[in-house]
């Protein structure tokens, strides 16, 4: 299947690693232009370094996403280098796991007004795609009760309510916002490795709630990422779809 990426242009907020680095090797892999980026120099040098060789055009540039001008800075630079945006996908996360209000502020900087800043800043290139798609990351934590009473949960819900208003409002735009909300999910360096590596019970009583037997892989999630951006996907917008190996119990509609 011909997802239609070939030549299109992306940009990648916090893509330097984890679930955001698989979805730019899956991207660069079909001929997408990408960009990323992320608080780590190390961690954007290698996977620019990983891309380099893909045969399309890759900008890299690190910044705390936490910073208010960073993120339209970057898109705006990213835009210049790329030729424009057809593809705009937030990566960036954080949960510090507790309840108080440095933890509320934390993520709602790292996982919502990351998106807000960025779509604010890219919509004026999505406007000019004749298959703009912007993808915003969720959790299943959102969805269900999962580890008590934390603003990651909240926060995460957060984001599909607003991919949802922007769905709705941006269609006439010819910009399509869906939300990916994955389930536990294992790469070589997310969370999920160190979980599996370290907190051995709790990584033992997920893994058995998960009817497929196993964790999503990040390739796995990184392929339904791709699609849902792509072209070949015109159709679907205002969806959340749910990727966790059936770990989510609640009937999905």
């Amino acid at each position: 299947m011909d997802l239609g990426l070939k030549g299109r242009k992306a940009i990648l907020i916090g893509a330097n690693g984890g679930i955001g680095r698989k979805v730019a090797h899956v991207l660069a892999a079909e001929g997408c232009h990408v960009a990323v980026c992320g608080r780590s120099q190390g961690k954007v040098d290698k996977i620019k370094g990983e891309l380099d060789g893909s045969g399309v055009t890759v900008f890299a540039d690190t910044l705390d996403v936490t910073d208010k001008g960073a993120v339209p800075a970057f898109v705006e630079k990213a835009a210049g280098a790329l030729g424009g945006c057809d593809i705009f996908i937030s990566f960036t996360s954080a949960n510090p796991g507790e309840d108080t209000d440095a933890a509320w502020e934390t993520i709602l900087e790292t996982d919502v007004l990351s998106i807000r800043r960025g779509v604010e800043a890219a919509k004026p290139y999505l406007e000019k795609s004749d298959a703009a798609a912007i993808v915003c990351l969720s959790s299943t934590g959102a969805t269900e009760e999962f580890m008590g009473v934390q603003p990651y949960n909240a926060l995460k819900a957060a984001v599909i309510n607003y991919a949802s208003a922007m769905a709705q409002n941006f269609a006439a735009d010819g910009i399509r916002v869906n939300t990916i909300t994955p389930g536990p999910v294992m790469t070589d360096d997310g969370p999920w490795a160190h979980i599996r590596d370290n907190m051995k019970d709790f990584y033992d009583a997920t893994l058995a709630q998960i009817p497929i037997g196993r964790l999503t892989t990040g390739e796995e999630l990184a392929n339904t990422i791709a699609f849902t951006a792509s072209p070949a996907c015109r159709a679907m917008t205002g969806a959340n779809i749910v990727v966790d190996g059936g770990y989510t119990k609640r009937v999905q509609y």
